[in-house]
């Protein structure tokens, strides 16, 4: 089984400035450690909401680090400061709209407001890049929503094999003929 490096990016102007403490990072990685059975390796990074510093946490984990995936928090919303989607845009080659439409469609069933939420997803190189809410609990279901496509999307763009805890979450990959 593959060791796979997964990128956490907490975009946050006052977690990135030490006013409190990054439990949405913290949340993604709690829940990764649940999902996989693959041995890997975070690549943790906490920074401002300022796009170029995004673009460039993003650039980084892809190109440098390798990592199959990375998971971002926070910035996916309506105010000035939150632009995790256009950093994320700006440095993929592809979009994939559907992650972004999941999970506003799960987030519905509990709060009007994800109408208001910017969550998207995209390819750059062999990285699948998710841009997930910043409040844990909806981490965790924006996942929980998505998760099943993930290992068979970072198949396709060539990355390593994941396997899950099928007791936790269980990967759909389409049966070959």
């Amino acid at each position: 089984m593959d060791k796979v490096k997964i990128g956490v990016v907490t975009a946050s102007d006052r977690a990135s400035a030490g006013i409190y403490e990054d439990i949405s990072g913290k949340a993604i990685m709690d829940t990764m450690k649940e999902y996989l059975k693959n041995e890997f390796e975070i690549v943790y990074r906490c920074i401002p909401d300022d796009q170029k510093e995004i673009e460039k946490a993003l650039i980084e984990l892809c190109d440098e680090e390798g990592c199959a995936l990375v998971v971002t928090t926070g910035g996916t919303g309506p105010a000035p400061r939150d632009v995790t989607p256009e950093a994320t845009e700006a440095v993929c080659e592809k979009m994939l709209p559907g992650f972004g439409e999941q999970m506003r469609a799960v987030s519905l069933q509990y709060v009007p407001t994800a109408i208001l939420s910017r969550q998207s997803a995209g390819i750059r190189g062999k990285s699948l890049i998710i841009n997930l809410p910043g409040k844990p609990k909806s981490i965790r279901e924006c996942l929980d929503a998505v998760f099943p496509a993930v290992p068979y999307c970072i198949d396709l763009i060539g990355g390593p094999y994941i396997e899950t805890n099928e007791d936790v979450i269980k990967a759909f990959r389409p049966k070959s003929k």
